[in-house]
């Protein structure tokens, strides 16, 4: 990406294309917050990460304790701003295909038992020093892989959209999951999945524990990562995130891998079999 003042002969929306760039993390400009109000939903996200299971009274119990003068309800309410909410099975999770974009869980009993049998997708909370972004990955369950990634300044369902898109030209998944968030039940979102043949499988209003893979991702990029770097910008946290992402699929062994790396499992020939026979 050109820095502002250097001599462009390409449009900045060229340019996020060549990059796999959102333009909205380029135009960024952080939010009118306040100090106090970030440091809150900082703090949000540490408890959450740490306890995903707590819902918003259970992170209001935390803060109150903490000495934070704050009621459930502006807990609640700022956790749908950040886009979070607690991991616990919802009844009502294998009902037919519902209303706006709701489908089944198609999971109940099922193990990923080779590459692209089962992708997960997600959205987590990214912390700048002044500001915040949502992550959204896609990852292979089988290897751990992180298919792809993209960050936004918004919650709306674009950056999840190009992000798939970009994932599907690398393969195509059986089964893609997810949780019932409108990012995901978007009539965009659902007709790529549909176009590529892929069957569609949504936890119930929250995420359930088999989720469980993108959940440990998102504590390690917290713990190892983002709570480590405290970026400046979308602009350094890309560069923090591209690196991470880069380490952890090709670099870092996983001891369910039997000490493989994500990247080694996906693009080698293993099955389940492989890993339980040893």
């Amino acid at each position: 990406m050109l820095e502002w003042g250097e001599e462009a002969t390409l449009s900045i929306r060229v340019q996020c294309d060549l990059l796999s760039l959102s333009r909205s993390s380029v135009y960024y400009h952080p939010a009118a917050i306040s100090p106090l109000k970030l440091s809150i939903f900082h703090r949000i996200d540490e408890v959450y990460t740490e306890h995903p299971t707590y819902g918003g009274w259970g992170i209001w119990a935390v803060l109150i304790r903490e000495g934070h003068g704050i009621s459930e309800s502006t807990v609640r309410r700022y956790m749908r701003i950040m886009g979070i909410s607690a991991i616990y099975p919802k009844p009502n999770l294998s009902r037919r295909n519902g209303k706006d974009g709701i489908y089944p869980y198609l999971l109940r009993g099922v193990k990923a038992a080779y590459r692209d049998h089962i992708w997960g997708t997600d959205i987590t909370y990214i912390r700048l020093r002044k500001g915040f972004m949502y992550l959204v990955v896609f990852m292979d369950w089988f290897s751990r892989y992180v298919i792809t990634w993209e960050l936004s300044d918004t919650l709306e369902s674009d950056f999840v959209v190009k992000a798939l898109e970009r994932a599907l030209t690398t393969a195509t998944p059986e089964i893609m999951n997810s949780d019932q968030g409108s990012q995901f039940t978007s009539l965009r979102y659902i007709h790529t999945l549909k176009a590529s043949g892929v069957q569609i499988s949504m936890d119930g209003r929250g995420r359930c524990m088999d989720n469980i893979f993108t959940e440990r991702l998102w504590r390690t990029v917290k713990y190892e990562e983002v709570y480590l770097a405290e970026y400046e910008s979308p602009k350094q946290a890309r560069m923090g995130l591209g690196r991470f992402f880069v380490d952890y699929n090709t670099f870092r062994p996983h001891s369910s891998l039997n000490g493989l790396t994500p990247h080694e499992v996906y693009f080698g020939n293993y099955t389940r079999f492989d890993f339980e026979k040893s």
